[in-house]
């Protein structure tokens, strides 16, 4: 009797969600590579992962281990050598001395031009208390240096990657979460050796966002795009190289409370990747499925251009975005909390359709059904 219920219950969701698996195919001209960077993981959670593109070709890191928040949460590395990625490395862990050990979380990488290669990553027992860390490579991260500690007070960028602006300075964007969640951002005109903050820009009660991104417009303009608690993406401008920013705002795009990723292309236009779904009535936090990719000109108006995945199984989240020197965009993320996708777009093949007031033109009058979420952030 008990698995009647369960079964009409899946079978109502997989009819109701009919629609969108018939449009997914639509949703992704483009698409060139899809794919995961390790089939088999040799631990049951895998997330926030980040990837750069170095002078020996693209790595990816990601912090994985029993579950988030675990001891043995440690960050893993993969690199992606003649089309294919290399077994995970282990290259950073919490061991606080021999009695204790924290959780690892958020590892971000950036490729200093013609330098070494930074990964980004935090160890602590929450967001709340981690601390920041920093390791570098200079051999396309096969081996790593010693960790170094921030400076008290600084943890890089939490999600996503830095940006290096025109005026040299660094620009990481960050957040924290331990009194209201606030963004800041913070600066190093040399690469990690000295360090400078803005912010914070809001006061983490009338909104509440993190994990930003940062956009480039030229002549010292910048847009952030975040992770909220108010069911949007916001959004805050600069038009001096970050050292000021304009009031913190709602975007007319949904957020589900899950974090997204942007980046500014070669050709000017703006790609942002971000899970299009507006929580049920008046909740902050909604499924993180579908994973979504649009694109702007000017950073308001939106075109929906890609479904990178979709199903009744949440979670598709987290994801990581940047654009090579070959011109293609190449996107990773997480896959159900258990192992990391890789998804490289050929810009030129996109087909793009506006959202108009926040809607996605493939699901529009179409509700998707509560998706099988997994709760952690």
């Amino acid at each position: 009797m008990t698995k009647k219920p369960l079964y009409l219950t899946l079978l109502t969701s997989l009819t109701l969600l009919s629609p969108t698996f018939a449009q997914l195919a639509k949703w992704q001209s483009g698409l060139v590579v899809d794919e995961f960077v390790v089939d088999k993981p040799p631990f049951p959670e895998s997330h926030a992962a980040t990837i750069a593109e170095t002078p020996k070709g693209l790595v990816s890191a990601w912090f994985g281990g029993t579950k988030e928040r675990n001891p043995d949460v440690c960050i893993w590395v993969s690199r992606q050598e003649n089309g294919k990625w290399s077994a995970p490395q282990n290259v950073a862990n919490g061991i606080i001395n021999d009695t204790l050990r924290y959780a690892c979380w958020n590892p971000v990488l950036y490729q200093i031009p013609k330098g070494e290669l930074m990964l980004f990553y935090k160890i602590g027992p929450s967001p709340a208390k981690w601390k920041g860390w920093l390791k570098t490579s200079s051999d396309g991260g096969r081996t790593w240096s010693a960790a170094k500690a921030l400076p008290e007070g600084y943890i890089g960028p939490v999600k996503n990657k830095p940006v290096l602006l025109a005026n040299g300075n660094l620009i990481c964007p960050s957040s924290t979460e331990g009194d209201g969640w606030k963004l800041h951002f913070e600066l190093t005109p040399d690469f990690g050796k000295t360090w400078r903050k803005v912010g914070p820009l809001n006061d983490g009660r009338s909104l509440n966002a993190i994990q930003p991104s940062v956009l480039t417009y030229g002549n010292g303009k910048l847009q952030i795009l975040a992770r909220s608690r108010d069911r949007a993406i916001e959004e805050s401008w600069s038009t001096d190289n970050g050292e000021t920013w304009s009031p913190l705002t709602k975007t007319t795009l949904p957020n589900n409370n899950s974090g997204t990723d942007a980046v500014t292309l070669k050709d000017g236009r703006q790609v942002l990747v971000y899970n299009h779904v507006l929580p049920p009535g008046e909740l902050a936090k909604g499924p993180r499925t579908p994973l979504n990719l649009a694109v702007s000109n000017d950073g308001k108006n939106w075109l929906a251009a890609v479904i990178l995945e979709d199903s009744p199984i949440s979670q598709y989240s987290y994801p990581s975005v940047i654009q090579t020197s070959d011109g293609l965009i190449h996107v990773i993320y997480t896959w159900r909390r258990e192992k990391i996708k890789h998804a490289v777009i050929d810009p030129k093949k996109l087909k793009l359709e506006p959202i108009n007031e926040g809607v996605w033109p493939a699901l529009a009058g179409y509700s998707a059904p509560v998706a099988k979420e997994i709760t952690k952030d």
